[in-house]
């Protein structure tokens, strides 16, 4: 398995040009007539694609445990201040309101 600074590096713009890679590859193997070497192809294939679907696996475990953390350091700053909380949210709604308000405004004249 990889260690974290190794699933960092890895971004998933790479994990998918990779995967378009394997496509790509396979498409072109499935295009040839068959050979004897299309055992070891079918092996390196499938090698790739486990190693893909890894990375793939690991990158969704990171975002996971990130936006994990994200909610419980929200709620953990909502129960601390919950009326500082109430105050921002009703202000960001009322702004949102007021824009929504002078677009619909300008869109009707």
């Amino acid at each position: 398995m990889k260690s974290n600074n190794d699933i960092a590096a890895q971004t998933p713009k790479d994990l998918l040009n990779d995967l378009h890679a394997l496509v790509a590859e396979a498409e072109k193997m499935m295009g040839d007539s068959v050979t004897e070497h299309t055992g070891d192809a079918v092996t390196a294939l499938r090698a790739r694609f486990d190693t893909a679907q890894e990375r793939l696996g690991d990158l969704y475990e990171g975002a996971k445990k990130r936006v994990v953390a994200g909610a419980k350091c929200t709620d953990a700053a909502i129960r601390a201040n919950p009326y500082q909380s109430l105050a921002i949210t009703a202000g960001v709604a009322v702004g949102v309101g007021l824009l929504v308000g002078v677009l619909v405004g300008r869109s009707t004249k």
